[in-house]
């Protein structure tokens, strides 16, 4: 990643009087995710780029110029209506896959209009969505592209059968840890490396 965009975005949060762990929660990201482009680390999307000029009040195009190119690293989409859960398992997430590109979701429309503009490896998907289904969700972002990897996390043992009778590839009850998710890793329909994850095999 260039340097100049993690040393803007450190610039306009302190001048702004964001912390990291603010400025995260406003994106749905976690701290240490604000840290690793601050750091130069990892890169942002651009649909996260425009997110993050519009709470740094700053032009996209500023943004965007000072990115520099990097690998694409995974991307990994989490849809939750429960703020809290949704937070503590996107903690859970980065642990597990610090280089991937994660970003949580309380909204199911947001979730596809994010599907459409990146290619989402793997989607963690609560199945009981407000008025939305995750069993139609699931079907959307598959339709999107029928290389996503589709794992639902439910409080409710219960939809395991109609899971598995959708396109998903993998099932976890609540509360999400990092060893259920690295059980459903080992067992993706459509793997990617560990090394593309950052993290370490268990």
């Amino acid at each position: 990643m260039s340097n100049l965009f993690s040393e803007m975005l450190k610039k306009l949060r302190t001048e702004r009087g964001l912390s990291q762990t603010k400025l995260g929660k406003q994106l749905f990201v976690n701290q240490s995710t604000i840290a690793r482009w601050e750091s130069g680390t990892r890169l942002p999307d651009a649909a996260m780029i425009t997110l993050l000029s519009g709470a740094l009040g700053v032009d996209v195009n500023t943004l965007l110029q000072a990115a520099a190119k990097s690998e694409e690293s995974p991307h990994v989409i989490i849809v939750d209506d429960e703020k809290i859960i949704l937070s503590d398992s996107l903690t859970v997430l980065d642990e597990v896959m610090p280089a991937a590109t994660i970003r949580g979701f309380m909204w199911p429309q947001e979730a596809i209009e994010y599907a459409r503009m990146n290619p989402v490896a793997l989607a963690v998907l609560d199945i009981e969505l407000g008025t939305a289904s995750g069993f139609d969700l699931c079907k959307t972002l598959l339709d999107i592209n029928s290389r996503t990897n589709v794992v639902y996390l439910t409080a409710f043992p219960d939809y395991a059968l109609p899971a598995w009778e959708s396109k998903a590839c993998g099932f976890m009850v609540k509360p999400l840890t990092p060893e259920k998710v690295h059980s459903q890793l080992e067992n993706l329909r459509y793997p990617f490396s560990w090394e593309d994850l950052g993290g370490e095999v268990h």
